[in-house]
């Protein structure tokens, strides 16, 4: 089972159903301890940056077993800012800080929101990225993006004004900017690459 975190700020529908096309066995869940029989735990999220982290305080203890345990975890979005320290979103609001760094604004004079699609500019061969290739075109929706410290962790990037982390890989730990979900056939594959690695 592919456990989809349901903390009030997720598209929940939308990565249920494509799990279900990749056979990823999904099921939302609403409760912390529900995550613990998972084999992998996707964390979604729609929103501000403050709010996320506040509704998914309650799952915070939870996941962070589930990621010291290896179990692997998708975020995608919000799910993946929250990752970080901190974003200017909302000044004093702490992010879970399991990616050391910051989430800052779009630059001026670019779109805001980002909104469409983009392509990746693949950084390093990870397995969460088989199949897709340099130029591959994903949809994003979003005001903010991800400054880690430490750029080792990027994966892909995406040019918006400044170049923007559009996928990150540390471990057990796989999160995307873009919306593999909205992302037709090469979002899939993702969503599959993700399932292969609960089964190994």
């Amino acid at each position: 089972m592919i456990a989809i975190v349901d903390y009030g700020m997720g598209n929940l529908f939308s990565i249920y159903n494509a799990m279900n096309r990749v056979n990823g066995s999904p099921e939302i869940v609403r409760e912390p301890e529900a995550l613990g029989g998972a084999k992998g735990i996707v964390v979604p999220g729609v929103g501000a940056f403050g709010k996320c982290m506040e509704r998914l305080s309650r799952f915070e203890g939870a996941l962070s077993k589930a990621l010291d345990e290896g179990t692997p975890i998708l975020g995608i979005c919000i799910g993946l800012q929250v990752l970080f320290d901190e974003s200017e979103e909302n000044p004093g609001a702490r992010g879970m800080g399991w990616i050391p760094g910051k989430v800052v604004r779009l630059p001026e004079g670019v779109m805001i929101p980002q909104m469409g699609w983009n392509g990746l500019s693949i950084k390093r061969p990870v397995g969460i990225l088989d199949g897709i290739a340099e130029g591959d075109m994903f949809y994003f929706v979003h005001s903010y993006h991800c400054v880690p410290k430490d750029r080792s962790v990027v994966a892909a990037t995406t040019e918006h004004g400044v170049e923007i982390t559009a996928a990150i890989h540390k471990d057990n730990l796989f999160a995307t900017q873009f919306h593999p979900e909205k992302s037709g056939a090469k979002g899939l594959m993702i969503l599959k690459n993700f399932v292969r690695s609960t089964q190994c």
